[in-house]
């Protein structure tokens, strides 16, 4: 047998009408593959998802910790927690049921922020949802794009108005999870330079039109003001603050801010085609970066193993769309990989069950 896979054959006419989505070239090369179904370590995912995790039954439950076990999560973050009554319940769902096994986040309702008693009434709110159970406040990324008071002005990421949500944040010893933008090239012309083109074009709400939102840069700035402004707080700088693509900025960030962490929800791809690099990045950095995953896909999770695990070439990414290229193992030390899986988030987060975790 020649070990080829054998596939149906392409007409002229479909092969001349054939578009860039559907093109799927199987590679002929022949290198070691490891791929690994669980991961090393127990390890923390501080960017997870559960929506509707307040009306979730004891079945469904019982299936998400099993789904955990199974690639061996030791804690998941649910940064969906919301606020009040729904912060309670989803408390209550998660950590009643499970209690060393989930963390939930609160999040800010900015609705009415230009109403005088706005920020008594955030401020007020968070620490109900902390005396509640909430272990940390989400921040998502339609703060400083989306959100406009009732004037239609957009709200910035580092209004003063927020600085006290900040401040109480820091004195509850509390972390902060902030999303800030997305990808720069989202703001860049779609045409055929722009390397996230096929996901504009599949997901053409992520462009955002120099007329209607800020510059990538600008909000980058609101943010980064928004540390400098809090130094007592802890932030959690998701998705590598955009910065996957220049792990020298992101190192310079980390330096500037002491006070700032970051995670890699939704950005292995741009890790994985930059092994040397990020290697490093990784291992000089090795106590302020935090495994995150974002969407909650079991299969997906096994991609990130084989990417700190192993030094696997040329294999492929789980989503197309963020990534045509390969990507390669990063065959990371093992003492980084501990650090990655928990070790940091341990430090943040000192209510989680220690006896865990290996050391």
């Amino acid at each position: 047998m020649s070990g080829v896979l054998a596939l149906p054959a392409c007409s002229q006419e479909q092969l001349k009408s054939m578009s860039i989505e559907e093109y799927e070239p199987v590679s002929t090369l022949k290198v070691a593959a490891h791929p690994i179904e669980m991961a090393k370590y127990p390890f923390i995912d501080v960017h997870s998802h559960h929506f509707r995790a307040a009306s979730y039954s004891d079945e469904k439950m019982a299936e998400v910790v099993q789904q955990m076990d199974s690639i061996n999560m030791a804690v998941a973050i649910n940064l969906s927690g919301g606020s009040g009554d729904r912060l309670k319940a989803t408390v209550d769902a998660m950590q009643g049921r499970y209690p060393s096994r989930f963390i939930v986040f609160a999040n800010v309702d900015f609705d009415g922020i230009d109403d005088p008693a706005w920020t008594d009434r955030a401020v007020a709110q968070l620490r109900e949802d902390v005396a509640n159970g909430a272990q940390g406040l989400k921040i998502y990324k339609s703060l400083g794009l989306s959100i406009k008071d009732s004037k239609g002005i957009r709200v910035a990421v580092d209004d003063p108005r927020i600085d006290p949500v900040w401040a109480l944040c820091g004195e509850l010893g509390i972390p902060v999870l902030i999303h800030t933008g997305e990808p720069s090239p989202f703001w860049s012309p779609r045409d055929r330079y722009n390397e996230r083109w096929l996901e504009l074009k599949q997901r053409p709400g992520r462009y955002r039109d120099p007329d209607e939102y800020p510059s990538w840069s600008e909000m980058m700035d609101e943010q980064h003001n928004v540390f400098r402004k809090h130094p007592g707080t802890t932030f959690i700088n998701a998705h590598l603050g955009w910065y996957g693509n220049d792990l020298a900025g992101m190192t310079a960030l980390l330096e500037e801010f002491p006070n700032m962490y970051t995670e890699l929800g939704a950005v292995l791809a741009e890790l994985g085609r930059q092994p040397q690099t990020a290697r490093q990045f990784l291992i000089d950095n090795k106590e302020r970066v935090m495994f995150g995953k974002d969407a909650w896909a079991v299969d997906e999770y096994r991609i990130y193993f084989r990417m700190f695990e192993t030094a696997d070439e040329f294999f492929d990414y789980y989503r197309k769309r963020h990534a045509h290229w390969k990507l390669y193992g990063l065959d990371l030390p093992d003492d980084v990989i501990r650090h990655l899986y928990y070790r940091n988030a341990l430090k943040l987060f000192p209510g989680i069950d220690a006896s865990l975790f290996p050391d």
